[in-house]
């Protein structure tokens, strides 16, 4: 027998990640009466926190693990006490280079080290020359974009205009990342490092225009596009949410899989897997847009897939290197392995012909090196870490005839590729569980897709668009926020919105803003 709620609400909220509680707490302070429903025992999505190795008192980052996209102006507003470190290392590349062990270190503020590092590798200054420039430019665009993140949409020549900065819009927006890589940069590894921030979560060459939209969401957070390690994990972004949404009166109820959803001309009705139903006004999705499409009966997007591969790990100590860098130095950052311009276009190609890509590209980071407060006080003093390590192009489809043989093929050429610049083998620092397993785990685009329902384990939900509109006669006199949909009582608040790429909130803000607007 079907159980009714007859409360009739303001606005339901499908979905209880970041963007989720983002959009209900907006809502209910602004006076609405929302309820939010999550399908999973817990809250967050990919922003949790877990404990994946039972015998240690670690809160890993399972998924997302850094925050660049998360606006202050959101944290002010709905008075989150939550706070993000920089990193004082951004990054570091090891190679090897006529037998000798050596590595390209790219401080967060230029340095004396950095550029002896770069003329180490290219042999000149000019490398070092062409990146300040480079990454110079795309900081005054970011400072000069960010703010529209939170506005109505802008049109694209509106907001180029308005910008003013028309080389730089048509390096970052117009032309092919790959191609402005190219033209600017000669040292491949150098190429390598700056291609990278475009192809995180995103299945497609260096010359696809999917490149330079993921490049450009990673490099505007804030206005100054630092990846900050969030104080606590991923896991405390959650907790700060769930009080703000609780405290501002947000009604919240997990274990709620929505199974049907209807919709007319007074509003909309949901019905959970357990029989719960719900009406409200209007609706938000936060989860991934193809989930709403099923639940209308509507035709679902193709999208990308996802195409990274995720090992968590804790370890006793770090491991040494072989370039003889502090250890501290070289993984406080993002440590680049099999990642210079020619290895990322190869391993593209092996993915797209159905091959685990050799070399794999990996990139690594520690977060405890920069915040400790996710070991217990016992590990600290121990002198734990954990290493997070991303590996990319590795599209689901490589995983679905054999998924738990994949998954071992990956991991055994991740540690294989990691081992071969490391003095000490990663397997003899990883910490030794009672089980006499290791405390290492991975995370495939399908164990996404299973754990958190990210379609084919996009961490986008879809494809990326860029943050405007092209269609300049699309608004008409109306403002748009990029979360209206087809359905005047249905708004897309979670990654797959226009502007909802990455950990930002961004999403959940607009879509509560379009439909305050409404009065």
């Amino acid at each position: 027998m079907t159980k009714t709620t007859h409360i009739c609400y303001d606005v339901i909220v499908i979905g209880g990640g970041h963007n989720g509680l983002v959009a209900a707490s907006y809502l209910a302070k602004a006076g609405k009466r929302v309820i939010l429903l999550e399908a999973e025992d817990t809250l967050g999505g990919a922003t949790t926190s877990v404990k994946p190795f039972p015998d240690f008192e670690a809160n890993l980052s399972r998924y997302s693990y850094l925050v660049s996209l998360l606006p202050d102006q959101i944290i002010a507003e709905l008075g989150i006490n939550f706070k993000t470190l920089c990193r004082t290392v951004s990054s570091y590349t090891p190679y090897r280079r006529d037998g000798i062990d050596n590595g390209l270190l790219v401080s967060t503020d230029w340095d004396e080290a950095t550029a002896d590092s770069f003329e180490r590798l290219t042999g000149s200054d000019r490398e070092g020359k062409v990146w300040r420039k480079f990454y110079g430019d795309i900081a005054e665009l970011a400072q000069r974009l960010a703010p529209s993140m939170l506005q109505p949409l802008k049109g694209a020549a509106d907001l180029k205009s308005e910008i003013g900065l028309p080389e730089t819009w048509r390096n970052l927006i117009e032309v092919p990342i790959g191609q402005v890589i190219r033209d600017r940069f000669s040292d491949d590894i150098v190429r390598g490092v700056v291609l990278t921030d475009a192809l995180i979560g995103t299945f497609v060459s260096a010359d696809d225009m999917q490149a330079n939209r993921c490049f450009l969401y990673h490099l505007i957070g804030n206005g100054d596009g630092q990846w900050r390690v969030p104080e606590g994990g991923m896991g405390a972004l959650v907790k700060e949410l769930y009080r703000v949404a609780t405290a501002e009166g947000v009604e919240i109820k997990i274990q709620s899989k929505v199974v049907a959803l209807e919709s007319g001309p007074m509003g909309v009705r949901v019905e959970t897997e357990s029989g719960e139903t719900y009406t409200a006004k209007d609706l938000f999705f936060a989860a991934a847009p193809q989930h709403l499409a099923r639940l209308c009966g509507s035709a679902v997007p193709d999208s990308l897939e996802g195409s990274q591969i995720k090992i968590n790990m804790l370890l006793t100590r770090l491991p040494r290197l072989k370039s003889g860098i502090d250890p501290k130095i070289a993984f406080a950052g993002t440590f680049h392995i099999n990642e210079s311009y020619s290895q990322l276009e190869a391993a593209y190609a092996d993915a797209c012909s159905g091959k685990i890509p050799r070399p794999l590209p990996l990139e690594l980071y520690c977060h405890t090196l920069t915040d400790p407060t996710i070991l217990s006080s016992e590990l600290v003093e121990k002198g734990f870490q954990t290493l997070t390590l991303f590996g990319l192009h590795t599209p689901a489809k490589l995983f679905d005839g054999d998924p738990d043989g994949a998954k071992a093929l990956v991991k055994q050429s991740a540690i294989a590729s990691l081992n071969e610049y490391l003095l000490d083998p990663i397997e003899s620092v990883l910490a030794p569980c009672r089980d006499g397993t290791l405390a290492i785990e991975v995370k495939s685009p399908l164990d996404l897709e299973n754990d958190i329902s990210l379609p084919r384990g996009n961490i986008f939900h879809r494809d990326l668009d860029f943050p405007f509109y092209d269609d300049e006669n699309l608004a008409g006199d109306k403002q748009l926020w990029g979360a209206e949909t087809n359905d005047p009582h249905i708004y897309l608040a979670g990654a797959g919105a226009l502007r909802g790429g990455g950990v930002s909130g961004i999403a959940g803000h607009n879509a509560a803003m379009a439909l305050l607007a409404k009065g």
